[in-house]
C-alpha cells in the first residue's frame, strides 16, 4: 500500500513524524480516515483514539485530544491539544481522574458549568484508557 508524510506536533513539541499508510482519528464530525492520494483536506479533531498504520504493517495507538488535522499536497499535519501514545499512558492516573470525575458528577448541587467540566475530564479518562487497551 502506498504511503504518505504525517507530521504530530502537540502543544508538548513534536510526537511523531515519518510516512504512515495510514491515519484514523476521530474528527468533530465523526471518524476520518486518511490514505495516500487524499485530497487536500482539513478539519477539527475531536476526542479518541488515533490509529497509524506504519509501511511494515505496525499500528500505533495514540489518546488524541481535540486539535486540527489538515492534509495539504500529499503531507499530513496532525496538531492536537492533547496526545499520549498508549505506551506512555498512566492508567493508574487515568483511574484517578476517571473517580474524581465520577464523584464529581454525583454531587447533587452542581453547577452546569463544573458538570460539563466534569464530563470532559471523564471523558478524556476513558479516552486514556481506552487507548492504553487498544494495543
Amino acid at each position: 500500500m502506498a504511503s504518505f508524510h504525517l507530521e504530530i506536533v502537540s502543544i508538548d513539541g513534536p510526537k511523531f513524524e515519518d510516512e504512515v499508510e495510514r491515519v484514523t482519528l476521530r474528527s468533530i464530525a465523526g471518524d476520518v480516515a486518511i490514505l495516500a492520494g487524499h485530497t487536500n483536506y482539513c478539519t477539527a479533531v475531536g476526542m479518541g483514539t488515533a490509529k497509524l498504520i506504519l509501511p511494515d504493517g505496525t499500528e500505533r495507538h495514540g489518546a488524541c485530544i481535540g486539535g486540527m488535522l489538515s492534509v495539504m499536497d500529499k503531507r499530513c499535519h496532525l496538531l492536537p491539544s492533547t496526545w499520549e501514545w498508549s505506551d506512555e499512558i498512566d492508567v493508574e492516573r487515568a483511574k484517578e481522574a476517571k473517580r474524581k470525575a465520577e464523584e464529581k458528577l454525583r454531587e447533587e448541587r452542581l453547577s452546569e458549568e463544573a458538570r460539563l467540566r466534569a464530563q470532559a475530564k471523564l471523558y478524556r479518562a476513558l479516552i486514556r484508557l481506552q487507548t492504553a487497551g487498544a494495543k
